[in-house]
């Protein structure tokens, strides 16, 4: 009788694992993709692929969860793959890239196409710390809704009005896992003359860089690695860099500044969304804070001491985030004050300036 249930016991933990296929052309990084995943007693690699034909086929028959997908591959490129298995069949995928420029660039294009989650391929193979990450975010990106992303076009150009300068209002956002799409949706929809924003966005620096000047180049607002010391103004983007130093903001004689804090706190994340959100509490009423999908729940701390500080406060709602984790823990803290899918949080934040405006007193431009 003891064995059966043993058996059974098995076989359910068997049928709940997350299946998993691993794509890349290199057998080697195959392998030992093969056995980080399967130290994970959540994960089955239920197959592999050195080519995007070789992976259509065991797509279509195993059904995994989730793919890992190689960025380089012969024949078709992992990009122009994703680009299919999201137009034809949506499922989660997490890229593995080297860390080279074009690399850099087609992982946040690929990121933008739906991919859940980046990982850069690691230096030391061996490092467990690293081995367990790379499973808890493959896992992660397994209990994720792919997100097929249909932008609309930008909203039209206007005027959100401005304020005096020492009352000039800030807008801070987090975001982690599926937030470049999100942040791509939520900055195009911002005012041309939006008060400056700060993001942080957990991402490896070389992918930074390259998310920075992808918006930068579609965006009609200044987008930019914030600099330390940096005087920030209206239709200024800045995202934290990824230094191993945190990001927060001051204001000086009624001028909103970048500063970076060595990383001694012990933060999970560097940079962390709480660290910038925490930076800020004793602005409050001139702040403007949201916080979207993401894994974990960097941030939420954060926010629940800006809204109780007097800051407006948004959050992105369950359906519409890749993973549902900070947002979830900043609104189960009752840190967020509106909740809201993806596509109307951009407005939000034009309203949350707006209102800001009335209520200090306009100045045009």
């Amino acid at each position: 009788m003891e064995e059966d249930k043993g058996q059974a016991a098995r076989k359910l933990s068997h049928y709940s694992r997350k299946r998993v296929v691993i794509v890349d052309d290199s057998r080697t990084i195959r392998s030992w993709l093969r056995h980080v995943l399967e130290s994970d007693p959540r994960l089955d690699v239920v197959g592999e692929a050195d080519c995007a034909l070789t992976a259509r086929q065991i797509i279509k028959q195993m059904k995994p969860d989730v793919i890992t997908l190689d960025i380089e591959m012969p024949g078709m490129s992992g990009l122009d793959f994703l680009e299919k298995v999201m137009s034809l069949h949506p499922l989660p995928v997490v890229m593995i890239s080297g860390a080279t420029k074009s690399n850099s660039e087609a992982t946040v294009t690929a990121l933008s196409l739906g991919a859940v989650d980046c990982i850069l391929k690691p230096t030391s193979v061996s490092d467990p710390a690293t081995m367990r990450d790379i499973a808890r975010r493959v896992f992660a990106a397994a209990c994720s809704t792919a997100q097929v992303m249909r932008r609309q076009p930008p909203l039209a150009a206007a005027t959100s009005g401005r304020v005096p300068p020492d009352r000039m209002p800030i807008i801070l956002i987090g975001a982690s896992t599926g937030g470049v799409a999100a942040l791509e949706t939520v900055l195009a929809d911002l005012h041309l003359d939006c008060p400056p924003v700060v993001v942080v966005q957990h991402m490896p620096g070389a992918f930074l860089a390259s998310f920075a000047q992808k918006l930068n180049r579609q965006l009609a607002q200044d987008v930019a690695v914030a600099r330390e010391g940096e005087a920030l103004s209206y239709g200024q983007i800045r995202l934290a860099p990824s230094q191993g130093r945190h990001t927060q903001v001051q204001r000086r004689g009624g001028t909103w500044q970048c500063r970076f804090t060595a990383d001694a706190s012990g933060a999970l994340h560097c940079p962390s969304v709480d660290i910038l959100f925490h930076s800020a509490v004793s602005y409050a009423p001139d702040v403007i804070a949201g916080i979207l999908t993401g894994l974990g729940r960097d941030g939420a701390q954060g926010l629940l001491e800006l809204r109780r500080a007097g800051a407006d406060t948004i959050g992105q709602d369950g359906p519409t985030s890749v993973i549902y984790g900070m947002p979830r823990a900043a609104f189960e803290l009752g840190a967020v004050q509106t909740q809201l899918p993806l596509d109307q949080i951009g407005e939000a934040l034009n309203r949350a300036v707006r209102l800001h405006a009335g209520q200090q007193g306009v100045v045009r431009p």
